[in-house]
């Protein structure tokens, strides 16, 4: 059953669209930031040879740096100034996420609404600041150890590089909040979503060309084509599925009429955490991996670290272990934070709603956490699949997909949302003016009646 604003959002035509000049105005934002986006990811850092960093980028480029430079859209290939991309602002909301549910300061922070959620914002930033000093750092170190890498190596290089790459990480965390609050979507998501996109050409010509030389079987790309149709069909359905809980409204009286008892739905959504949790997951392993992966470059590297490369290394079992744990987790860490059954019953309860067969108040929550647990493990289990299936088969099994499960859910999950706000745009934008030909035709009719 499609709610009423379902129903009016496909009821929108073009025209529509057409009147929603402040929709218009977040659109045309949102296309100009990503451009600017793009254009950072061609501009290279100070001091590299581009030649030698590609011979070197190229042993590395199947493994971890390879979905690295996927996410950031080329950036880390041609080590451009957005190469962090957003990748240390995303290891600094989990982290301060965690600690607001267990750190008693942060998580009064996180119970006084507005102000605290600018708070925990600010801190954030900061600890986003310190991570992607961290990680740039390391990458100078990693590039200065490499032969032929760096031009100039020393301590100029090194602060330049830390320098760069820093601000780039946080002109673009800057440039994600301006699109969530004057475009459309979420804009940290709507970057890495573009990187991927951007990619995404290049890819396909490569599949091709593997084609037309004969490396791969023509009848294995239709195979790999209609694989990813199914794949996009699984997951769209699976993310626009729902368990509904139907509120009843009990008989209320108002004056001298009766009104009779309403019914509604409360929607649980199969996947409640979205694409935050493979994003998350990924971030973290990216942080390690990716310093490890530089300072292997070097020819007197450590014993240990081909040994932690072995074994935790991109397409490694431990890797995907790993992956796995931390899907799970932030499946059930961020659906936690998105959906609180104690809040949900008592708002019920404070509008006269129950569920039928159930008690009002404790009893609620509790169902409502068995319910949403349930749903969970489901969600939890499909993001883990639609993740890990294709890198199991490019590891093990050389299926040249070159586009990895993360990538594929991250370009769904994005474009579902987006769509969805660009809906809800116009639907109030709808409303709006059918709020101004009602008070327009009140006022005329009150002046003919006068």
């Amino acid at each position: 059953m499609a709610s009423a604003a379902e129903q009016l959002a496909a009821n929108i035509n073009f025209a529509a669209f057409a009147k929603a000049t402040d929709l218009q105005k977040r659109i045309w934002f949102t296309l100009i930031a990503l451009v600017v986006y793009r254009a950072g990811t061609f501009i290279p850092i100070p001091g590299v040879d581009p030649a030698a960093f590609a011979q070197a980028f190229q042993q590395q480029a199947g493994g971890i740096l390879g979905m690295f430079n996927t996410f950031s859209g080329g950036a880390v290939e041609r080590m451009a100034v957005f190469a962090l991309n957003v990748m240390p602002y995303i290891s600094a909301s989990i982290i301060v996420q965690l600690m607001a549910t267990s750190v008693p300061s942060l998580e009064r922070l996180k119970k006084e609404g507005e102000v605290g959620r600018k708070q925990l914002n600010q801190y954030t930033r900061y600890l986003t600041l310190v991570l992607a000093v961290f990680q740039s750092y390391g990458i100078s170190m990693g590039l200065q150890s490499s032969t032929g890498v760096v031009t100039n190596p020393g301590i100029f290089f090194v602060a330049s590089t830390v320098i760069t790459l820093t601000g780039g990480t946080m002109f673009l965390m800057w440039l994600g909040e301006q699109i969530t609050a004057r475009g459309v979507g979420n804009g940290i998501s709507l970057i890495i979503f573009a990187g991927i996109v951007a990619d995404m050409p290049r890819i396909i010509f490569q599949t091709l060309a593997l084609a037309r030389t004969g490396d791969i079987n023509p009848f294995a790309i239709f195979a790999i084509g209609f694989v990813m149709l199914a794949a996009i069909v699984f997951i769209v359905f699976i993310e626009r599925s729902q368990r509904r809980l139907v509120v009843q409204y009990p008989k209320r009286q108002q004056g001298n009429r009766m009104f009779m008892g309403e019914s509604s739905f409360l929607p649980l959504k199969i996947n409640t955490a979205g694409v935050i949790p493979p994003i998350f997951a990924s971030s973290l392993l990216l942080l390690p991996t990716t310093i490890a992966s530089f300072v292997g470059m070097q020819a007197n590297a450590p014993e240990w670290l081909s040994t932690f490369q072995a074994t935790f290394g991109y397409g490694k079992p431990g890797h995907m272990a790993l992956y796995a744990v931390g899907i799970i987790f932030f499946c059930f860490f961020y659906t936690s934070i998105v959906f609180n059954p104690e809040e949900t019953a008592d708002n019920l309860r404070k509008y006269g709603g129950f569920l039928p067969g159930i008690r009002p108040g404790k009893k609620t929550a509790e169902y409502l956490d068995f319910v949403l647990t349930r749903l969970t493990v489901l969600g939890a289990a499909y993001i883990t699949i639609v993740c890990l299936l294709p890198e199991i088969l490019i590891s093990y099994y050389a299926v040249p997909f070159y586009l990895g499960g993360t990538s594929v859910m991250i370009v769904i999950s994005v474009t579902l949302d987006t769509v969805a706000q660009i809906q809800s745009h116009l639907v109030a934008h709808q409303y709006e003016g059918l709020i101004k030909r009602s008070k327009l035709r009140g006022s005329t009719g009150g002046m003919v009646k006068k």
